[in-house]
């Protein structure tokens, strides 16, 4: 693997960091903390740029709140300045590992995403008659710092960029957790060793990638199910033969023990595709796709807070209008058409009129 060097002089340019602003911006320039910067974009970029280049930045303290999604996710968000700077440095190091991922890795990648991921797996349901699915237990929180800049390390090799990516890094502090050992550990190797992602920042999706890219290659090349597809840290494997997959969650199980990931033991399942494969959010069946109950639900709730948000005057139908197309947009790729057409048909929105209580169906939708 040839090494790509003189990255700094382009990721601290001032037309990479005016790009970077731009696109950290994207959809939430009416935050105060946005519209701060952008006021006075120039002045700031400049001083953004006067500190990467004489080694002074240093990452601002994360926000820190929780969501339900539907699990309870710890969200970390950084202050925009950093944002920037985070946009600034994907730009330029992510297309050099873009040309070496693996075309079945489909998170936070131009011209792949969730639908892309999906139309594989239907492919593997209506094919094939097993379906592995792995979700390895913990990921961002366990995603080890030395181990990923060794990675970074192998196809950078300019020295500002690394250091630049280990401060990012480095700027994170990940709640403490339970001590997760692996062969060859000391007492202390767990406590002695950095870990964690933050959940919500722009370089944490392209680490994240990074980081399974040496899975996805071993799936792909040496394991080869007849079909393959991983978002985030959800796996998916296609065969006709259970033994083979059987082998091959071994082999996965082993090529994460080596960058100290593990599986969770209760979302990792071997399947037959007939009887129907979760898988990001669907559930998939040779002859259609289901949407999850969860989905459903967060989509009601989401529809009763706009509903009163509406109604109080703190939105307007435009804002109404592009959440709902954005579920449409999702929900229309299964068979839906009926779900849709009922779950719509219960909301309205009217200026100082409260929404009435949304009850949630008991059966899984069809």
């Amino acid at each position: 693997m040839k090494r790509v060097g003189h990255l700094w002089p382009e990721l601290t340019s001032f037309a990479n960091l005016l790009g970077a602003a731009q696109a950290a911006a994207k959809g939430k320039r009416r935050r105060p903390d946005v519209a701060a910067f952008q006021f006075h974009l120039e002045p700031h970029l400049f001083d953004l740029r006067a500190e990467l280049l004489d080694g002074s930045y240093r990452p601002g303290p994360y926000r820190t709140f929780t969501i339900r999604d539907p699990k309870e996710r710890l969200i970390s968000a950084a202050p925009f300045r950093d944002r920037v700077v985070h946009h600034a440095f994907t730009r330029v190091v992510e297309p050099i590992f873009e040309r070496r991922f693996s075309p079945y890795s489909f998170a936070c990648r131009k011209g792949m995403g969730t639908h892309a991921a999906l139309d594989v797996a239907r492919k593997g349901v209506r094919h094939c008659r097993f379906a592995l699915r792995l979700d390895v237990s913990k990921f961002f929180a366990s995603v080890d710092h030395e181990i990923l800049m060794e990675q970074l390390g192998r196809a950078v090799k300019c020295k500002p960029t690394l250091a630049l990516a280990g401060s990012i890094l480095d700027g994170f502090e990940s709640p403490a957790s339970p001590p997760v050992y692996f062969p060859g550990d000391g007492l202390f190797t767990p406590l002695e060793r950095k870990t964690g992602l933050p959940l919500g920042n722009q370089t944490s999706q392209f680490f994240a990638n990074v980081y399974l890219d040496g899975v996805d290659q071993l799936v792909v090349h040496r394991l080869r199910p007849s079909f393959y597809a991983r978002y985030v840290d959800d796996l998916v494997l296609f065969d006709d033969s259970k033994e083979r997959l059987r082998d091959m969650r071994a082999a996965v199980e082993a090529a994460l023990e080596q960058v100290r990931l593990r599986l969770h033991p209760a979302k990792s399942r071997l399947s037959e595709c007939r009887d129907g494969t979760p898988f990001l959010g669907w559930r998939l069946l040779p002859d259609r796709a289901r949407l999850q109950r969860g989905n459903v639900v967060r989509f009601q709730r989401r529809m009763a807070e706009l509903q009163e948000d509406h109604a109080e005057g703190r939105i307007d139908l435009g804002r109404v209008r592009e959440s709902v197309r954005a579920w449409i947009g999702h929900a229309g790729y299964g068979d839906t058409w009926m779900l849709r057409k009922n779950l719509l048909s219960r909301f309205r929105f009217r200026r100082g009129v409260r929404p009435d209580a949304v009850l949630v169906p008991k059966q899984e939708p069809r």
